[in-house]
């Protein structure tokens, strides 16, 4: 078994086509067609159906993917373990998270980690909490940051009580208020993430009783942001998310106070490999010693 070919399988469908696959792996396409095709007369049946659009599973296919990701997440704790009892720490940590952790933080700590262990490797997924929470439960990664409760079974290191807060545009009829009544949301136009992404904002609304006058929907933070900036309504967002980006806002506490509770979760739990568990360790250190746990 070549388990290089089950590496390009998922590489083709992370990134949708031959080619784009081909330069995530380094190679030609014709070698990623090559190990697919190879790997499909192994198997005895089709794995992908290709097009213009691009790639997707056939059904024979879609019933492989769960097995292959064990397949690839095992071979990856196997390669850890064995690197450590060799006394080299190595391997690829495949990483999940939102957008306020991995720009906030994780730059700091994939420098820190890199400067003592050069010979770990990383792939980083960006995505909602959905996503994230997805991503560990398929086996896509190895750890992703969470907001707790989470829907995973896995174990999860709460990291960080972060506040939420309310952002309004400049010079709203809120100018000159101390906080923010969240009952104000009934009636102001509300900028919300999806629902599938919106656990904050919903908790805390539900937790004050309060339904919001919904406008708009997006998936993106930041587009939530550029909205409020440009007056078309409010939203919630967290502390950390905010970092740098207050100046063309107005940034106010909830009435009633809400927080969310940021987490590690480690997918693998107890045989998560060596590096992986080592990476734990420096993004709860990191995350204590910066005070902002």
């Amino acid at each position: 078994m070549s388990l290089e070919k089950y590496r390009a399988l998922m590489a083709v469908l992370e990134a949708g086509s031959l080619t784009r696959a081909a330069e995530a792996l380094g190679c030609t396409q014709s070698a990623v067609s090559h190990g697919l095709d190879s790997l499909e007369k192994e198997l005895g049946f089709s794995i992908l159906l290709r097009s213009r659009a691009g790639v997707k599973l056939t059904n024979e296919g879609e019933r492989l993917l769960p097995a292959v990701r064990k397949l690839l997440s095992a071979a990856e704790q196997l390669e850890q373990t064995a690197s450590s009892i060799r006394g080299l720490e190595s391997g690829t940590v495949r990483i999940g998270a939102f957008t306020s952790v991995a720009v906030h933080w994780l730059p700091a700590v994939l420098q820190q980690f890199q400067q003592d262990y050069p010979k770990v490797d990383f792939r980083l997924l960006n995505g909602d909490y959905h996503d994230v929470e997805q991503w560990l439960t398929d086996g896509s990664v190895d750890v992703g940051f969470v907001t707790l409760p989470a829907e995973v079974d896995c174990e999860c290191i709460p990291l960080m009580e972060d506040r939420l807060l309310a952002i309004l545009p400049l010079h709203s009829r809120f100018e000159n208020y101390p906080k923010f009544p969240l009952v104000e949301c009934e009636t102001e136009p509300f900028i919300s993430l999806l629902q599938s992404s919106d656990h904050d904002a919903r908790r805390a609304l539900e937790a004050a009783g309060v339904k919001p006058n919904v406008r708009f929907y997006t998936k993106d933070d930041y587009a939530v942001i550029a909205m409020v900036e440009q007056g078309l309504g409010i939203s919630i967002m967290p502390e950390l998310l905010l970092k740098g980006r207050r100046d063309a806002l107005q940034v106010l506490p909830l009435v009633p106070e809400a927080r969310r509770t940021i987490g590690l979760a480690i997918a693998a739990g107890s045989s998560a490999g060596p590096a992986t568990r080592k990476f734990a360790d420096y993004v709860v250190r990191y995350v204590t010693e910066s005070g902002r746990g």
